[in-house]
Formats: structure tokens, sequence, C-alpha cells
């Protein structure tokens, strides 16, 4: 199977997980606003979850890992977009949630994504060992907390109004921003399997950089149609990004070199690894 196909499949089943997780909820705005939120993604994290997962024999295993990751991406993303933190009006092509609704739903919504994020990762009858269903809770709630993401959203925030940032501290900072659940997510298959995370940590490490490199790119040089969100909006902030340190140039080498160390990482798994390998050759060459 190629890597596109594989790739819409996860998402597809990631999504169907959600869903069903969802029916519970009340069909009141809520409901339909959390569907509103996780739908339209590439599904690249519950991608690296379940590939990850195939890799180590434990694929029929990790569905509802991947959903989890999914829901807790969709959260960061419907707050991010809020007034207070990036004010966007596009995400996914579409109106940003609080757009389409108001500010509550869509605080709430976050909440709620949060929250069944976790519910998924430890949802008893998945498969997985009562230890390793621990350890994928304790491991997101550190990589989405204020030791990962929101430590990163933290940090660019409070760069808004200090001064220009260095190559490192924009490094740092998008390892939480960005990286932190794109590790995580790589990560989910050995934790499911109990076995070493080390060769797939490092791939998601740089998987996880390359991957906001390509979104400076883009917010340089892409189509807004085409990004389905707002370009340009770091440039005209006056925020220091991979471009504006390295150049275009520059930013797509680094990009290319993250993308060989992470391809690298892959060699204990050798060829049964290729499809992760051809993931990090897509993460640079995407147009959204």
């Amino acid at each position: 199977m190629t890597f596109a196909n594989r790739l819409a499949l996860d998402a597809t089943t990631a999504q169907r997980i959600i869903e069903l997780s969802l029916t519970s909820v009340p069909d009141v705005p809520l409901h339909d606003a959390m569907l509103y939120a996780v739908r339209g993604g590439k599904g690249l994290r519950a991608f690296l979850v379940l590939e990850g997962a195939r890799l180590h024999d434990v694929g029929d295993r990790a569905g509802h890992a991947a959903a989890a990751i999914e829901a807790m991406h969709a959260y960061s993303l419907v707050h991010d977009d809020l007034p207070a933190m990036d004010d966007d009006d596009l995400r996914r092509g579409q109106p940003t949630l609080h757009r389409k609704w108001d500010e509550a739903t869509a605080i709430l919504v976050g909440d709620a994504l949060q929250a069944l994020a976790f519910e998924m990762v430890c949802a008893v009858g998945s498969g997985v060992p009562d230890a390793a269903r621990a350890d994928l809770a304790l491991t997101l709630a550190h990589a989405a907390g204020a030791q990962g993401m929101v430590l990163g959203q933290a940090l660019d925030i409070a760069a808004e109004s200090g001064p220009p940032l260095t190559l490192d501290q924009i490094t740092a900072l998008q390892a939480g921003k960005t990286g932190a659940l794109i590790t995580w997510a790589a990560c989910a298959g050995p934790r499911i399997a109990q076995v070493d995370v080390a060769p797939m940590k490092a791939y998601g490490d740089a998987l996880g950089l390359a991957f906001q490199i390509a979104d400076d790119i883009l917010d340089e040089t892409g189509d807004a149609g085409a990004v389905g969100k707002a370009v340009g909006k770091d440039a005209a902030a006056g925020k220091a990004t991979f471009v504006s340190l390295l150049g275009l140039a520059g930013a797509k080498r680094r990009a290319g070199d993250l993308v060989d160390m992470a391809c690298d990482a892959l060699s204990p798994y050798g060829d049964r690894a290729e499809t992760l390998r051809d993931a990090a050759r897509f993460v640079i060459a995407r147009d959204k």
C-alpha cells in the first residue's frame, strides 16, 4: 500500500473511532462542533501511531491511541485559533470553530476534546495492557501540557512582545509546540508493545522539527487556498522563524537534513519502516 493510501486509511480509522466515541454526547451544538473540529485534517499523527504499532506487531491494539492523538491535536488547533491566541479565521479551508459558532463554544470544544483524548487512550477493551495504557496517558499528559505543547505555545506568545528569538530558542519552542505531540505519536507503537522507544523517539523528534520548518516555509511561500489557513502572518508580525533566521534556502536544507536524520533513526527496522520514511519525505514536500 502506498503512503498516501495508508495515510488516508489511518485518518479514516481514527475519525470513525472519534465519531463512535461521541455518540453518547447529546445532539447539541457541542456535539456538532466537536465533530467539525476533528474533520478535514491530514491524519498524520494517527498514521504515526498506527504505523509505529504495525512496525511492532501491535497494530490491532492502537486504534484508540490514534484517535486520542487526533482529538488532542484538534483541541490544540481550536484553542490556538482563538482571538486571545492567533486570532485566525480559517482552518483546514473552513471557518475556524469560533467563527462558525462562538468563542465560548470553541473553548468548551477544546476542553471536551482534550478530555476525550485521555478517555480514549485509557479505554478498557482496546487490548493494550494496563501498564502500557498508563504509560500512554502519562506521556500524553507530558507531551500536551506545560512540559510540551502548552509550554511551546506559552513561549511563542511571550516572544511576540520580547526580543527576537535565537535559532536555539526557536528550536526549543517548536520542539514543544509542534514536535511533542508528533514524537508522542511516533512512540505510541513501541509503548503499546512495551519495548524500547529510543529509535522511534529519535525519528519523531527529527520529524516534528522538519514538519515545523515546512510550516514556516509554507507561511512564507504558500497560497492560503492550498494551505487551508492564513499565510504570511509570521512575517507580518515580525516573528522570528526558521525562514527568517536561516533564509528560505537554508530552511529547506535544514528540513532536508532532519528528514535524513529521521530516516536514519529507523535503521534498526530495515525495510519494514519504509512507509515511515515516506512519511518523513512527505512532511517537507506537502503544500498544506
